[in-house]
């Protein structure tokens, strides 16, 4: 790949090439929300404080994406923390750094706010993420447990 990569915040338009992403094999497999969903979705958590999506963009393509969110805490002295979900490289970009620039950018972004830890989940499953994620100086911290409900929109 040729070109910079920029991390920046993702406006509203860039919704159709973030929801190609989640669509990919492996994450979504194909089933999104439509474009005017995503809208919906995007302007209400626009209105949170501190949760905000990004996106890797090169030469003018957008190849990869995250959630942040920065949340403030009564525990540990109320020290923010920080959130990272739906984390997504563009297959074929895959494994040239887009990745490693996206979680260097959500790190800074928890710095810059005073996070005392930034967290993700993987599924267990994604193997080549968990290995990635160590790269990056992440450790395996505890376990994640979850509770699935039906969809009900």
């Amino acid at each position: 790949m040729t070109g910079e990569v920029v991390i920046r915040e993702a406006l509203e338009q860039d919704l159709p090439q973030v929801l190609a992403l989640y669509a990919q094999p492996g994450l979504d497999d194909g089933h999104t929300l439509t474009v005017e969903q995503a809208k919906q979705h995007y302007r209400r958590f626009k209105q949170y404080p501190n949760y905000r999506l990004f996106v890797a963009e090169c030469n003018g393509e957008i190849v990869g994406t995250f959630a942040l969110l920065i949340m403030d805490n009564l525990a540990h002295v109320g020290t923010p923390s920080g959130v990272v979900e739906d984390v997504v490289v563009m297959a074929e970009h895959q494994g040239k750094g887009i990745g490693r620039r996206m979680m260097e950018a959500a790190l800074a972004k928890c710095r810059e706010s005073g996070c005392y830890k930034m967290a993700l989940s993987s599924n267990l499953k994604r193997e080549a993420a968990h290995a990635f994620y160590e790269s990056l100086d992440f450790e395996k911290h505890g376990y994640s447990f979850r509770v699935m409900f039906e969809k009900t929109r």
